[in-house]
């Protein structure tokens, strides 16, 4: 609605009602999804057969909750160790491509721009069997060269973490570019008449006002490597992550144990969502 053109009460009305009806029909899924979290029934569906907290704290067959699942716990750590390596990866090559595209001006820069927005376009899953592709070429064509066996090169944690990792990077460099475009460069100058390095004044004045965005970039990587699946579908090995766990489960038919899982992811990616918006609000 543009607010400076004038409405009439009809288009008003139905303009609010249509903004309702989204956001129920946004809402409505995951508050399903919630609600038999907490079903008393081995089936998550109608009818409700009351209220239970077994499907987080259950110990007994076939009432195991969700922390006592130890294939989802260990897929819930494997996700972890991917999001904090996804995430520090990111946030590094992030800020170093936010000084590159903001600071320098060279021959093909725009190409290489374009080239970093790509993975934003590419299908997740086609960027994922491109990676395993590559990957495995090169691992066959060194094994043959060597007799080594390259097993970072192959199906697992280390391939999963740089598929992420590659188009993940794109929205840290965005995130933190943003920020930097804003600061003045006249602080620098000020820290080298002071006789500062040229890496002491980017330590001492920049990189302190890029602390609130490379946060926020940290918090959105974690974000997407957790709920990720095309691309790390590709790439897994034996050790999976939580999406590729719940997909396997899912295979074998639902359960509230998937409800509950899905309620936690709910709870922790608003909390994170939240720590982003405060940190963008700090930023600001």
């Amino acid at each position: 609605m543009i607010i400076g053109i004038p409405q009439s009460r009809a288009f008003k009305w139905s303009y609010r009602a249509y903004v309702t009806l989204f956001f129920i029909y946004l809402a409505l899924p995951l508050a399903t999804v919630c609600a038999f979290a907490f079903n008393d029934s081995v089936f998550p569906s109608l009818p409700w057969e009351g209220f239970t907290w077994d499907w987080f704290f259950g110990t007994e067959a076939p009432y195991i909750g969700v922390f006592h699942e130890s294939p989802i716990l260990r897929s819930l750590v494997t996700s972890g160790v991917v999001a904090f390596w996804v995430s520090v990866l990111a946030v590094f090559v992030g800020t170093c491509n936010a000084f590159l595209f903001v600071r320098h001006e060279f021959r093909g820069k725009a190409i290489l721009y374009v080239l970093m927005l790509l993975p934003l376009i590419i299908p997740g899953i086609i960027l994922g069997i491109s990676i395993l592709v590559f990957s495995s070429s090169v691992a066959n064509f060194l094994e043959d060269a060597t007799g080594l066996w390259f097993d970072g090169l192959r199906p697992g944690l280390i391939l999963v973490v740089l598929g992420q990792f590659s188009f993940i990077t794109t929205f840290a460099t965005l995130v933190i570019s943003a920020r930097l475009q804003k600061f003045d460069p006249s602080l620098e100058e000020a820290a080298l008449n002071l006789g500062a390095t040229h890496w002491g004044a980017v330590r001492e004045v920049t990189l302190p006002f890029l602390y609130p965005a490379m946060a926020a970039a940290g918090v959105v990587a974690v974000l997407m490597s957790f709920e990720n699946f095309n691309t790390t579908l590709m790439l897994v090995g034996s050790d999976a992550p939580l999406t590729i766990t719940m997909y396997d489960r899912l295979k074998l038919g639902s359960t509230p144990v998937l409800n509950a899982v899905s309620l936690l992811l709910i709870v922790v990616s608003a909390l994170l969502g939240l720590v982003s918006l405060l940190l963008q609000k700090r930023k600001d």
